[in-house]
């Protein structure tokens, strides 16, 4: 079920018991805990649609452009997209909405769409008593946010598909998440008995839950007291507290990496060279890349583990998790120097530009976690594009190459995935790469040099990818949402910077100008959402303004261009006049204009993403330094002090905000160089930067031209630097207070290491 933070918790024991108050008996509503035997939010795939064929049924859902919509436009459910003709219908026949919310790589949302919503007679309850609407929460989240807060305060869990009943107005009074047909028909029939007799009462049981839904939703309890460096000790405490000393990871099954916390342990060992911060992530990467959640084959994560060990993956690749763990990686390798996290952070981001990076530009969403089982059959099954059989292994392999790669990668004859990891039986027999054994000791098994083993290893791996390559793919999301694609310029531009990698530098210009082509609008300076099929969806959210800001950030100082640096201003300055919450400080989720929503949400929980709050206080944080903008640290502290409760209370919850507020909290470099960026003297400097893990930083570079001109009109001793001596010259400096130049690398480094 979908995981959310401590402050439901605390509200459900309080007012906010949003119970239907006996329009449905309580013994009737669904366990929806007990009806599915893996989380919900596993986004597993449809079974992929036959190419041309006549379908029965279409419903208005064939004009969407979100592939999770388009899987539902041939059900002979009268679906509608959320809107006013669907509102305007309901409120003329007096009819509740039963609203759907999914999104393409969800497995359960799927299992729905092919028992339930492809089969008739529920088609045709929900036809007669009700009208039926369906969202795809990553076009629009902030209606996901909205009504899977009210399941999750009313049940005690959530997740997808989230379905949930509302009145014409669109106050909820029933929700749950996968419900199988027998029940989902007895369901609806009872509701729609209830609606019938009861109408008025549920109408006022309604209203009320909607009066403390949307308080619950927007606002933020009441903090007392300072920010202090003592919520870093406690997220640390809090965080360790749920490590997995013997696998790696936090928690127990299903073990998510949630790359927020791994960046948070990362900036802590840096504050304070607390070692077991840095061990624990390091070993936490470590064993997700040895494990079966690591493709070891084509490289690239995937979602989760279902188990304690990172073993059986939940088999979906989200764009999300590429990006925030090349990140990840990289940062591990600025601090160890250790190859094995630059490689690991390569190998995500070469996966990424081979299967997810488009044609005309931009990443798709996500790959699926399930796919044909075979060319030209319909049948589909999780995982079975990445697991073996050893026979599969050995009739592509040369027999003494196939038991030196069996072994190294835990392959058994009778497979190695565990009985209560397959939960539909579809595994048995198969096996998910690992790395079993290291390379020394399979070399040492098969007495052979490690020279030897390992390249045998790597042309079994290549031959088997290449095997592997001719199974029907698994169907790709190949919608372009702006918040992700934000996400992944930072992690190219970072890797990049970081490996001195040009490549990934180019992409990430690249990804930059295809999202200011297609998916903002100069004239009105807003973004949009997503872009697929030739155009744009809905107008973006909140995350997707923080994410490509801070994206922006990154790639201004991965390449210099200050192009990227006046965008970012720009889109900072639209942020804050659309979902700004001048009263309470911090933002809304959404544009607070829009009338279809009941209220805006304010997310600030750091869970698979960090959210659009935590990003946006760092965001704001960091562009202060960049252009010396009281207002920007003024709003930067309102954010922070407007989660503050949870920050004192549960800061666990808030990696990404903790983050934020150390580099709040800590003295800020200011790192400028004069010079040409393409003159070697200027890269030696610049490496000197790259290669170190300096979180709380500002590196700017005065070239000499229209990019010093623009930075000393937001800093003005910007434009006294200049190289000296006709050579690159590197300025350190703290809270703009400089130390002596240098133009040699040695010195430059004494200078970054130097503890305040």
């Amino acid at each position: 079920m979908h995981k959310r933070h401590e402050q439901f918790k605390l509200l459900r024991a309080g007012a906010l018991l949003l119970a239907i108050a006996g329009a449905i008996n309580a013994a009737e509503q669904p366990d929806t805990a007990a009806s599915v035997s893996t989380p919900s939010d596993q986004g597993q795939s449809p079974e992929p649609r036959a190419g041309a064929r006549q379908y029965r049924y279409t419903n208005r859902l064939i004009h969407a452009k979100s592939p999770y919509l388009l899987l539902h436009a041939h059900n002979p459910v009268d679906w509608y997209p959320w809107g006013e003709e669907a509102f305007r219908k309901a409120r003329k026949e007096n009819k509740p909405i039963f609203l759907s919310i999914g999104y393409f790589t969800c497995h359960w949302c799927h299992v729905m769409e092919r028992e339930s919503y492809s089969d008739p007679a529920v088609a045709a309850i929900l036809k007669q008593n009700f009208v039926s609407i369906k969202v795809d929460r990553e076009e629009r989240p902030d209606i996901d946010r909205l009504y899977i807060a009210y399941v999750e305060a009313t049940t005690g869990s959530a997740g997808w598909p989230l379905n949930v009943v509302l009145t014409p107005e669109r106050k909820p009074f029933f929700g749950g998440t996968y419900f199988p047909p027998d029940q989902l028909r007895s369901l609806l029939e009872k509701v729609s008995d209830s609606w019938s007799k009861q109408q008025d009462s549920i109408t006022q049981t309604a209203g009320r839950a909607a009066q403390q839904l949307i308080q619950m939703v927007s606002k933020q309890p009441t903090a007392a007291g300072d920010l202090r460096p003592a919520i870093f000790d406690q997220a640390y405490r809090q965080i360790s507290s749920a490590y997995d000393g013997t696998n790696g990871g936090f928690g127990g099954a299903p073990k998510f990496p949630r790359p927020v916390a791994l960046c948070f342990l990362l900036r802590y060992f840096a504050r304070t060279g607390q070692r077991d911060a840095l061990e624990m992530t390091l070993n936490t990467l470590r064993a997700m890349e040895r494990g079966g959640i690591h493709d070891q084959l084509g490289g690239g994560f995937h979602r989760y583990s279902t188990g304690v060990t990172w073993l059986v993956p939940h088999f979906e690749k989200m764009l999300y998790d590429q990006a925030q763990l090349a990140i990840v990686y990289t940062e591990a390798y600025q601090i160890t120097h250790d190859r094995f996290y630059a490689n690991t952070a390569r190998s995500i981001l070469d996966f990424a530009l081979r299967e997810m990076h488009q044609p005309r530009g931009g990443f798709a969403s996500a790959e699926d976690a399930d796919s044909r089982i075979a060319h030209g059959k319909p049948e589909t099954s999780e995982g079975v594009f990445y697991i073996w059989t050893a026979k599969e292994i050995e009739s592509v392999l040369s027999k003494p190459d196939s038991a030196v790669f069996e072994y190294a990668y835990g392959v058994e004859s009778g497979g190695n995935i565990p009985a209560q990891q397959d939960v539909r039986g579809e595994l048995s027999g198969k096996n998910v790469l690992y790395e079993a054994h290291s390379t020394e000791a399979t070399a040492k098994k098969f007495n052979l040099t490690v020279q030897q083993t390992s390249g045998k290893l790597a042309t079994a791996r290549r031959t088997l990818f290449e095997a592997r390559s001719r199974r029907p793919r698994p169907p790709l999301d190949d919608k372009i949402v702006t918040a992700w694609n934000g996400m992944m310029i930072s992690a190219l531009a970072r890797t990049g910077q970081a490996l001195d990698e040009p490549r990934y530098l180019e992409h990430a210009q690249a990804t930059a100008k295809f999202l200011e082509s297609h998916l903002y609008d100069s004239k009105t300076g807003k973004l949009w959402r997503s872009f697929r099929a030739g155009g744009p969806g809905v107008h973006g959210f909140l995350d997707d303004y923080s994410d490509l800001i801070s994206g922006l950030l990154d790639l201004y100082q991965a390449g210099f261009d200050v192009h990227w640096l006046t965008w970012a201003v720009s889109l900072q300055e639209k942020q804050d006049q659309l979902f700004g919450d001048a009263k309470e400080g911090g933002y809304f989720d959404s544009d607070t204009s829009d009338p279809s929503v009941l209220s805006p949400t304010r997310e600030s929980y750091d869970g698979a993403e960090p959210s659009p709050n935590s990003t946006a206080a760092m965001n704001l944080l960091r562009l202060s330094q960049f252009t010396d903008r009281p207002r920007w640290r003024d709003a930067a502290y309102k954010t922070l002090s407007a989660f503050a409760a949870l920050l004192q209370s549960n800061p666990e919850t808030l990696p990404a905000l903790v983050s934020a507020l150390d580099f709040r909290l800590a003295p800020t470099k200011q790192i400028l160089i004069a010079g040409d960026p393409l003159s070697q003297d200027t890269r030696d400097l610049l490496r000197q930067v790259n290669t170190r893990f300096l979180p709380n930083k500002i590196l700017l570079l005065a070239d000499g031209g229209i990019g010093q001109q623009q930075l000393a009109r937001w800093l003005p001793f910007v434009a006294g630097a200049h190289r000296i001596k006709d050579r690159a010259t590197a300025f350190v400096c703290e809270n703009y207070v400089c130390k002596l130049p240098t133009a040699t690398p040695e010195v430059m480094a004494r200078l970054l290491d130097a503890k305040n």
